[in-house]
């Protein structure tokens, strides 16, 4: 792991929580209304998780993370302001072009169907899976908001590099190779590492 660093990925809060919690690994991404028709790209194999709170919406939530969505809204830190709590290190990747096998990863991610088969047939089939493994920091980051992160694009580079070096992770190695397992065998193919 990088001792620090100055990129951030943009996710929805309720995903973040979800994430840092332990009930998923996995991001569904398909990219930014300002990300190149090519759509999503990993630019990078580490990254702090920058929650956001535009767009979440509960009727594209699963019935958990819709539950959550209260709690979450309600922890979000004052205008002007980001709280960065975890970071996340990218075990796998890959592009899913059958519907029918993001279908068997149901229960794993925080989205409902009907989310995914939107984001799934936005400009071209397909979407990206990106296997995670998060990490929380000791204590919360929180920084200037600032106006240059606003918009419709997944990758951000922050003001400043931050330190990584006492984060610890989320779930143990035995229980992440076990959910990266669960999740190749949704897939039904193994999972190239990144």
């Amino acid at each position: 792991m990088r001792a620090t660093n100055g990129i951030a990925l943009k996710e929805w809060a309720v995903v973040c929580r979800e994430l840092g919690e332990g009930r998923q690994i996995l991001l569904l991404r398909k990219g930014g209304i300002r990300e190149p028709v090519k759509g999503f790209s990993i630019e990078r194999d580490e990254f702090f998780l920058f929650p956001t709170y535009v767009h979440q919406n509960g009727d594209e939530l699963s019935a958990g993370a819709r539950a959550a969505l209260p709690d979450v809204e309600r922890a979000m830190p004052p205008g002007g302001l980001l709280r960065l709590e975890l970071y996340a290190s990218v075990a796998a990747v890959t592009e899913v072009t059958d519907l029918n096998a993001l279908r068997r990863l149901d229960g794993q991610h925080a989205l409902a169907w009907s989310a995914v088969e939107r984001r799934f047939h936005y400009r071209r089939p397909g979407l990206h899976i990106i296997a995670v493994r998060a990490h929380r920091l000791p204590q919360p980051l929180v920084v200037p908001n600032l106006a240059r992160y606003d918009g419709c694009r997944s990758w951000v580079p922050l003001e400043s590099e931050y330190p990584t070096t006492e984060c610890h992770a989320v779930l143990t190695e035995s229980e992440f190779r076990q959910r990266l397992a669960q999740l190749e065998e949704a897939l039904e193919q193994s999972l190239p590492s990144h």
